[in-house]
């Protein structure tokens, strides 16, 4: 790997006018200061239509995306809005966070009127031929998107499983979820020409998991482990772990690795290539479940009663490298997130698809790992005490890292490190600043990113709320809960400061990431 630094900064996290962070002017703003700073990559979360919790993990469609990405000022801009009606909707009234009941009420009521001003206008001009042609290109997914949303919006906006009826769906509704996506994909296409034009490099992210509440489940019931009714046989999630002592319950329905597998893997294999078309890399999350999986009973309240079951391992990446969707010569094109309980089989697999892994600083800080209990001669015959706590050398430590790797500060599912440093006892403190040996008046967050990119790592990723120094209240999200702080942090215009871009980029320059 070419050594290369980046900035991770989902989408919605960006300054705008309405509410949440959009794919218009601001986006290219961002790619700017991304120049300025010396770097490579940009990565973002998953693009698709945010679910239950406004998490994107849980989304109606693994191709479609989030249509409050859309630019306003576009469809202004393109005669379909009225300037004074974005500028006067209610999205809320905090900057620095997304308020998505009120950005969703309002700016979906606005995409309501764009399409009906594009359906007045739109006949035999040019942005009716660029959707005509959209609509055709995408059709292999695009219409089951439609018709699924349309059925979700006539039935109250509950879970497919609860609809009363799915029968003949509104049409200006289908063709309402069609134009979202076509003016989303639109978009989405300028930004990434914008910023692979000025040096830079998209990181997206394809959730392991479909939503159980999806056009993806919906349409594809035998590929995944559902009753006859339709009911999940047993759930996605993880067992207890450093994040959790009851383990995370995601509540995502399981693959069906075997019927997968007697279609050759088809639906991965277009969802890979789809993403591939999408970024310049992807990074694919939980990727050890495609080794083995935590399969929690269906109705389980935690993740606890789980068991792991066997996934398809290499055979899944040989069917998507015969398809021959990774683009020639592009290195990276997918990461694998391998972070979590990882059994050697796990090791192997990534080795094996030649993936780079990844590394996150914050978890090879483990100063309060106890010590052996030794004899104290001071004390009867056979007694022991703890002396203290030591640290341990591990693989996530800067020093182990090899170039195949991405590595973080920390990923959207950790604290802050001003928020992991406010949390950490003492021993694991003091092993943080010995480990780091801060220059003078090196702030914390500033020796962890220089840390990273001192070291032998090929990619280094540093979330933006560690470059402006924040705490744990800019917190992305808390895993395998439902939080109303989650995925709702946004950026002030002011705060990725001069100071902060020339810093980055002398860093990149010192350790020779260009």
């Amino acid at each position: 790997m070419k050594r290369t630094a980046g900035v991770l900064l989902h989408i919605t996290s960006l300054p705008s006018p309405y509410g949440i962070g959009t794919l218009g002017k601001a986006a290219e703003e961002f790619v700017d200061a991304l120049v300025s700073a010396g770097q490579t990559y940009w990565q973002v979360l998953p693009l698709n239509p945010v679910g239950y919790g406004n998490s994107p993990y849980q989304s109606y469609s693994a191709f479609a995306g989030e249509p409050l990405l859309i630019d306003l000022d576009d469809l202004v801009a393109n005669g379909l809005l009225s300037k004074k009606a974005c500028e006067s909707a209610d999205y809320g009234a905090d900057p620095t966070f997304v308020d998505f009941e009120k950005v969703s009420r309002s700016k979906m009521a606005l995409l309501q009127e764009a399409h009906k001003e594009f359906v007045t206008k739109a006949t035999g001009n040019a942005l009716n031929v660029a959707y005509l042609a959209f609509v055709k290109e995408e059709e292999d997914w695009l219409n089951d998107y439609a018709v699924f949303m349309a059925n979700k919006t006539a039935n109250g906006g509950v879970s497919w499983d609860e609809w009363a009826s799915a029968s003949a769906p509104n049409g200006d509704e289908v063709e309402f979820w069609k134009f979202v996506q076509f003016f989303f994909y639109r978009q989405w296409s300028q930004l990434r020409r914008y910023a692979n034009k000025n040096g830079v490099k998209i990181i997206g992210d394809i959730p392991i998991y479909a939503s159980y509440d999806s056009a993806d489940v919906y349409y594809n019931r035998g590929l995944f482990q559902l009753t006859e009714d339709g009911k999940p046989r047993a759930v996605a999630g993880v067992p207890p772990d450093y994040f959790s002592e009851t383990g995370q319950l995601w509540g995502n329905p399981l693959y069906d690795w075997e019927a997968m597998k007697a279609d050759g893997y088809a639906w991965w294999i277009r969802r890979v290539k789809k993403a591939l078309a999408l970024y310049d890399c992807v990074r694919i999350d939980h990727f050890r479940a495609f080794d083995t999986y935590w399969a929690i009973p269906y109705g389980d309240k935690t993740a606890v009663g789980g068991k792991w079951l066997n996934g398809p391992g290499m055979d899944l990446f040989n069917a998507i490298n015969a398809a021959k969707v990774v683009p020639a010569g592009e290195y990276p094109a997918i990461i694998a997130e391998d972070l979590g309980e990882l059994f050697d089989s796990v090791k192997e697999l990534l080795a094996a698809t030649g993936y780079p892994g990844m590394k996150i600083l914050q978890f090879g800080m483990n100063g309060s790992t106890p010590s052996d209990l030794v004899v104290d001669s001071a004390s009867a015959p056979g007694r022991k005490r703890l002396l203290g706590y030591v640290a341990q050398d591990n693989e996530h430590l800067s020093h182990n890292y090899i170039n195949n790797m991405a590595v973080y500060t920390g990923t959207h599912d950790n604290s802050t490190i001003f928020g992991f440093i406010k949390a950490a006892d003492k021993a694991t403190l003091d092993m943080l600043k010995g480990y780091l040996k801060p220059h003078l008046f090196e702030p914390l967050n500033w020796a962890c990113i220089r840390s990273l990119y001192a070291s032998s790592a090929g990619m280094a990723i540093i979330p933006m709320q560690d470059i402006i120094g924040l705490d744990d209240s800019a917190r992305m999200n808390v895993p395998g809960k439902v939080l109303p702080s989650n995925w709702i942090w946004r950026m002030k215009k002011d705060w990725f400061k001069n100071a902060h871009k020339k810093r980055l980029a002398r860093l990149a320059k010192v350790y020779f990431r260009g």
